[in-house]
């Protein structure tokens, strides 16, 4: 398979959750160069268009999860897909660029890293495309995350790659918006290889966003993502 050479044997697999972006999708999968990975999946996360048949239209394969969560949809493709030793995730609504794929898979080539996130703080973000209380819940959660385990991260942004034996060892089981969070705190945890690379943020090409779009959305992402990193600490001081 093509990424397999690329990246030493190593099966590359792209994991898109997707709710009601049927305009978007299409445009994300084929910007996706198909050299530098194996499959695209698209999980459906109980839309009400036709995101999947465009997703299946544009060569993706396409697995669908009722129940609603950003984590809910990245959980279902990780243990129903054909499986891969690196996965990359990305958001299906054309924020994040698919053309910057092989800038995020390039830190792995060798075995020098686990984690590769996408800072769209340190990159290019197009004017809206990240909203104040973005900025803001940002640069919080990082500070508190740096403060309590002593790891530097700029963004939680979803455009990411991380091998599979890393995620057997996360153990990863939020459900919802605190995907991320998850992720790079447990990474951090367990003293995880971790680099940024700056990427381009673009302002939604189709659709409604389900978080900064609306105000209940962009409270209860916040809420979720900084309950999360305080529960945590809270649960090391108490030996939990």
């Amino acid at each position: 398979m093509p990424g397999a050479d690329m990246y030493h044997h190593n099966t590359v697999g792209v994991i898109i959750p997707a709710l009601n972006e049927e305009e978007a999708i299409p445009t994300v999968i084929r910007a996706i160069d198909r050299s530098v990975i194996d499959w695209i999946i698209v999980v459906d996360n109980g839309s009400t268009d036709g995101t999947a048949k465009s997703a299946k239209m544009a060569g993706a394969t396409v697995l669908c999860e009722p129940r609603r969560g950003y984590g809910s949809a990245c959980l279902r493709a990780l243990n129903d897909g054909p499986g891969a030793d690196i996965y990359v995730f990305l958001d299906g609504d054309g924020s994040d660029d698919p053309r910057e794929l092989d800038r995020i898979l390039n830190p792995l080539r060798d075995d020098s890293v686990d984690l590769v996130i996408g800072s769209r703080t340190r990159g290019n973000a197009e004017p809206g495309a990240l909203t104040p209380a973005q900025r803001f819940g940002n640069a919080l959660t990082c500070s508190l995350v740096r403060l309590f385990w002593g790891i530097r991260y700029t963004d939680l942004g979803p455009f990411r790659a991380v091998r599979a034996r890393c995620l057997d060892v996360l153990d990863m089981i939020d459900p919802d918006f605190g995907w991320t969070i998850e992720m790079q705190v447990k990474a951090a945890r367990f003293g995880f290889r971790v680099v940024e690379i700056p990427v381009r943020y673009r302002i939604r090409r189709a659709g409604k966003s389900k978080v900064s779009g609306t105000i209940t959305g962009s409270i209860r992402a916040g809420w979720r993502i900084l309950t999360y990193v305080l529960r945590t600490k809270l649960s090391e001081v108490l030996g939990r």
